[in-house]
């Protein structure tokens, strides 16, 4: 079976996290978020370094989006002529697939703690 859409990682309870953040100071929020871009470059080189690169396309298109005021970061392709990406990832009936962005965000996903911890302890006293 063939996957459509975007690739989307689902963390439970982060609606709860959310609120609790929300009443953290400031300079604590402001830690996270820097945690956060960090996380989301170090997942950008990642995806740069395996993409395929014919048209080097893929590789110069990934990026970010962050909401304002929201911990929270959206990493893939977005441009009209990134469309393909979804097969990159994914593969067809004729391709193989040739993952990048998934295995980028699982080796992130054991570095992110280190992050946080790091920023949080530069502002707390």
């Amino acid at each position: 079976m063939r996957r459509q859409g975007p690739l989307t990682i689902e963390i439970e309870g982060l609606e709860r996290l959310t609120d609790r953040i929300e009443d953290l100071p400031a300079e604590v929020r402001q830690g996270l978020f820097k945690a956060l871009r960090e996380a989301s470059e170090a997942v950008i080189a990642e995806v740069k370094g395996k993409v395929k690169v014919d048209s080097r396309n893929l590789q110069g298109s990934v990026k970010a989006r962050y909401e304002n005021n929201k911990l929270r970061a959206e990493i893939g392709w977005w441009d009209a002529d990134d469309t393909y990406s979804i097969y990159q990832e994914f593969g067809t009936k004729r391709m193989p697939p040739n993952p990048t962005l998934g295995p980028a965000l699982e080796q992130e996903r054991t570095r992110i703690n280190d992050r946080v911890k790091t920023e949080v302890r530069k502002v707390l006293p």
